[in-house]
């Protein structure tokens, strides 16, 4: 491992994010990261990374030298920036920031490693979602009516408890049924899924509620 905390990592990519965004990241993961060119995007918004992790085939000449001693290189072109900061990282959980929105190829890139890598705990952020791979159970809290989507990475099942659509007796894949835009009709919400091959996607602002999920948090807080 090149990193390693006790508290959650909050892991800064190159697509874009506001200050505000990666302030309330580092509210529930304070340790700061970055993936690369990540390390520009930080060094702008005044913020400052433990380490840099990636094949540093974007990082700028100017952050290399301000980050000197903290640049810890991957050469390999094999995997992604991301995929190499993701397997290198032992933390409770990982927020990704930085990963969504500004390329269609590197935004599925980041979800098939976390399949790829199911068990580290990363949420990917982005300004209105925040996206994750589901386990094999997983009990919700969330507002009546809110949306929850359901997107298959392979084939799988599952039964829930709590949705207006119910899942029991689809067979979910990527070139078949999937799950998008389903509503919350409790506010209890329970899944299960015959494998670890779903991404749920909620809200932002549910950061707080799917942490809390995870055991991740003692008690829900305001994004």
């Amino acid at each position: 491992m090149i990193v390693e905390s006790n508290s959650g990592v909050t892991l800064a990519g190159g697509a874009p994010f506001t200050g505000a965004e990666l302030a309330r990241a580092r509210r529930f993961a304070p340790y700061l990261v970055a993936a690369d060119g990540g390390a520009d995007r930080l060094l702008r918004l005044n913020a400052e990374p433990e380490a840099v992790i990636g094949d540093f085939d974007s990082i700028s000449p100017e952050a290399r030298q301000k980050l000197q001693g903290r640049l810890f290189p991957i050469d390999e072109q094999i995997t992604t920036d991301f995929d190499k900061a993701l397997r290198s990282i032992a933390a409770p959980f990982i927020l990704g920031l930085g990963f969504a929105g500004a390329r269609a190829d590197h935004g599925l890139a980041v979800l098939n490693s976390l399949v790829r890598h199911p068990d580290k705990r990363c949420f990917i952020l982005s300004g209105s979602d925040v996206s994750f791979l589901a386990p094999r159970s997983l009990r919700l809290q969330l507002p009546v009516g809110s949306r929850l989507s359901l997107f298959p990475m392979g084939a799988v099942s599952g039964q829930s408890e709590g949705l207006k659509w119910p899942i029991d007796g689809l067979h979910f894949a990527p070139d078949a049924m999937i799950g998008t835009s389903n509503q919350v009709s409790t506010p209890d919400v329970s899944l299960t899924f015959d494998a670890a091959k779903m991404l749920v996607i909620v809200s932002v602002r549910y950061l707080p509620a799917v942490l809390r999920c995870f055991g991740l948090l003692n008690a829900v807080r305001e994004v």
